[in-house]
């Protein structure tokens, strides 16, 4: 099992992301995202959509979220388009 808030941070310093619902659903619309990780009050709704891409539903709330990643907001959802040095896609 692998940390998902250190994965998530390494991949925000190593990697490319895309904070945001919207910026999550254009990464998968354009297919480009490799995984979709959402915080536990992101509306189901609010993902629904998003196609093929793997989610992964993050433990915390966006507050929680936006910590995690080393960011000073709150983030309801984070596609991964690149992982870089961290091992979130094996989660």
């Amino acid at each position: 099992m692998i940390d998902v808030s250190r994965a998530l941070r390494v991949a925000t310093d190593t990697g490319e992301v895309r904070f945001g619902l919207r910026e999550v659903r254009r990464a998968a619309k354009a297919k480009s995202a490799k995984i979709v990780v959402v915080s536990s009050n992101c509306p189901p709704d609010a993902v629904a959509a998003l196609g093929e891409v793997r989610l992964l539903r993050f433990p915390g709330t966006n507050v929680d979220l936006g910590a995690a990643c080393g960011v000073p907001f709150s983030v309801a959802a984070v596609a991964v388009l690149s992982p870089g040095d961290s091992n979130i896609l094996s989660a």
